[in-house]
C-alpha cells in the first residue's frame, strides 16, 4: 500500500509539472496620461476659488465692524498686539531708514552744492512712500504670522468647531477684531515712522553733512503739502487690511495638522508682503492722479 501511494504522488506531480500555468480575468492598466491644460485649469480653478473664499471672508469682516455684537476687549488686546507689540521694530528701522537715505542722497548733492535739498527730498520720500511701505512689511512680517499661526492653532485643536457649537460667530469673535485693529493701529505706526525716519535723516545730516537742525526740519515741513499727507495715510490703512485679512484667511483655511500651520504661517508672510508691494504700485499712481485732478 505504501509503495502504490508513493507512486500515485509521483505521477501527481509529474502532472503539475506538465500543466501550463494560466492565468484569467487579469487586466491591463493603460496608463493615464496627464495633460498640461488640465493641470492649468485645476491650478486656476484652485486659484479662483481661494480668491472667492478671501472676498466672502473679508466682506463678511467688514460687515461686523459695522453691526453688534462687538467684542471690544478682543479689539484691545489686538491692537496691543499689533501696535505695541511693533512699535519697537517701527522706531528701530525708521530711524535708520531716514538716516540712510541722507547718507545717500546728501553725497549726490553734495557734487552739485545743493546739500539743503537733503530734508526736501527725505521727508517727502518718507512720507509718500518708504513710511507706508516699510511699515506695511514689517508688520505683515510680525503680525500677520501670528494671526496666521493662532487662528490655524485654533482650528487644528477644534476651538473653532467649538465657538460654532456653542453659536458664537467665528468671523466676528475672531477676524473683526484682528481687522479694525490693524486698520487703526498701521496708519498710527506710519506716523511715528515718518517721524522717527525724519529725526534719524536730521541727525545724520547735522553729523555728516553740517547742516543746520532748524534749517532742515523747516525745508522737510515746508517741501509737505496736503496731497502727500492725503497719499502717505491712504496707503495704511489699505496695508493693514490686507495683512488682516490674509492673515486670518491663512490661518483659518489650515489643512494638514501642526505642518500645516507653519505652511500656513510662511504663506501669510509671503502673500500678504507680495499683495501690499502690488498694491502700494496702483495706489501710488491711483494717488498721483488724484492729486492733479483734485488737490
Amino acid at each position: 500500500m505504501s509503495e502504490q501511494f508513493v507512486a500515485e504522488s509521483q505521477r501527481e506531480q509529474v502532472l503539475v509539472a506538465d500543466t501550463h500555468l494560466q492565468v484569467t480575468g487579469r487586466q491591463t492598466k493603460e496608463e493615464e496620461v496627464v495633460s498640461v491644460v488640465e493641470i492649468l485649469g485645476d491650478a486656476a480653478k484652485r486659484v479662483v476659488a481661494s480668491v472667492q473664499d478671501y472676498a466672502l471672508l473679508s466682506g463678511r469682516a467688514c460687515s461686523n465692524i459695522f453691526t453688534s455684537p462687538h467684542y471690544f476687549q478682543d479689539t484691545l488686546e489686538q491692537m496691543d498686539f499689533i501696535g505695541a507689540g511693533s512699535l519697537p521694530i517701527i522706531l528701530l528701522s525708521g530711524f535708520f531708514i531716514g538716516a540712510v537715505m541722507v547718507l545717500q542722497t546728501g553725497s549726490q548733492f553734495i557734487r552739485f552744492g545743493q546739500t539743503s535739498l537733503t530734508g526736501d527730498v527725505v521727508a517727502i520720500a518718507l512720507v509718500r512712500e518708504l513710511g507706508p511701505a516699510f511699515t506695511g512689511l514689517l508688520v505683515t512680517g510680525r503680525c500677520a504670522t501670528g494671526i496666521a499661526s493662532e487662528l490655524g492653532s485654533m482650528l487644528v485643536t477644534e476651538q473653532v468647531d467649538a465657538m460654532r457649537a456653542m453659536g458664537t460667530d467665528p468671523s466676528r469673535k475672531l477676524v473683526a477684531p484682528r481687522l479694525l485693529a490693524a486698520l487703526l493701529m498701521v496708519p498710527l505706526l506710519t506716523a511715528l515712522m515718518d517721524f522717527i525716519g525724519l529725526l534719524g535723516g536730521c541727525t545724520a545730516s547735522v553729523f555728516s553733512l553740517r547742516l543746520d537742525a532748524i534749517s532742515f526740519w523747516r525745508r522737510a515741513i515746508d517741501a509737505l503739502d496736503f496731497a502727500d499727507l492725503m497719499q502717505g495715510f491712504t496707503k495704511p490703512v489699505v496695508f493693514g487690511f490686507i495683512l488682516a485679512t490674509i492673515g486670518c484667511y491663512k490661518g483659518l483655511t489650515v489643512r494638514g495638522g501642526t505642518q500645516g500651520v507653519g505652511r500656513a504661517t510662511t504663506s501669510a508672510a509671503v502673500v500678504g508682503s507680495v499683495l501690499i508691494i502690488v498694491a502700494d504700485a496702483f495706489l501710488t499712481k491711483l494717488s498721483l492722479y488724484l492729486s492733479d485732478k483734485v488737490f
